[in-house]
């Protein structure tokens, strides 16, 4: 059962009108649907932050809640369109590209359905194969939000052990050493998200003010390495210093106080971008 309400995310940009033709075919089909964003700056063709995205913000949104998550690299190939419901009861419509990776391992999937685009796409679209974000997921996604089709009438069902995922890594401790990753760039700020959660960094970790050593390597090449703060918030560092934190996702955030710390350092994110914290040896001075 849905609850009425639509929710866009892309790597379209706002510099066209292809944001605008998606409201556009979602009003044609209930005029006044209620569509709200995620983000439309996703960077182009980044499966990835996509999913991640997803994972960042859909478990706020009530059950029943339908998302359109649109990139679309692979468009008008054989690659399929699905919908799937969550554990909590919210509808995601996606291609069927890894971009559900992140809800599947960290929230659970429990129902998917293959888009019959035959059924489910927007009329006399039929010779277009290049904009499935306006001609099928949008338009799927708003007969779904408004009740004009239910979820089985979405397609076959799909075992959800079938989804396409991209690689994962999951953070180690070992000897006091935590290994992670960069998993997204909190933008605009520049902050880098690790897969540290906080309940890991407790076992390594003091009070506010301990310091740690950080290490970032990606493809075996050292980008960063430094003693950092552990704060509890930015205002514990100066402007310009670098510090670890807990962020909104409740797992290790490391920046600098009104900086970019991926600009900085050029960092990027994924499994290839290694996150190593341990304590900081202690100098003594006699």
């Amino acid at each position: 059962m849905t609850n009425g309400l639509l929710v866009f995310q892309s790597d379209f940009g706002r510099g066209d009108g292809a944001v605008s033709a998606m409201h556009g075919v979602a009003n044609s089909v209930k005029p006044g649907i209620p569509i709200f964003e995620i983000t439309h700056q996703i960077p182009q063709y980044n499966i990835w932050e996509a999913s991640y995205r997803l994972l960042q913000t859909v478990g706020y949104w009530p059950s029943g809640t339908v998302f359109v998550s649109i990139v679309d690299p692979g468009v008008g190939s054989d690659r399929r369109g699905v919908v799937v419901k969550t554990v909590n009861g919210q509808l995601i419509i996606t291609p069927d590209n890894g971009t559900l990776t992140h809800l599947k391992r960290f929230v659970g999937i429990t129902d998917v359905r293959i888009i019959d685009e035959t059924k489910n796409r927007l009329p006399k679209s039929g010779e277009s194969h290049t904009f499935h974000g306006r001609d099928i997921f949008a338009f799927t996604g708003a007969r779904l939000a408004a009740g004009i089709i239910g979820f089985d009438d979405i397609g076959d069902a799909l075992d959800p052990a079938m989804l396409i995922e991209l690689p994962l890594k999951n953070s180690t401790i070992h000897d006091e050493v935590i290994t992670g990753i960069v998993d997204i760039i909190d933008r605009p700020f520049g902050n880098l998200w690790t897969n540290i959660s906080r309940l890991q960094f407790n076992d390594i970790a003091d009070s506010y003010g301990t310091a740690y050593a950080v290490s970032i390597t990606t493809d075996g090449r050292t980008i960063y390495h430094n003693i950092l703060k552990f704060g509890r918030s930015f205002a514990d560092s100066h402007i310009g210093e670098p510090l670890l934190y807990i962020n909104s996702l409740d797992n290790v955030g490391i920046a600098i106080n009104q900086g970019s710390f991926a600009d900085a350092y050029r960092v990027g994110t994924g499994t290839n971008w290694e996150v190593v914290i341990r304590k900081a040896p202690r100098v003594v001075y006699e």
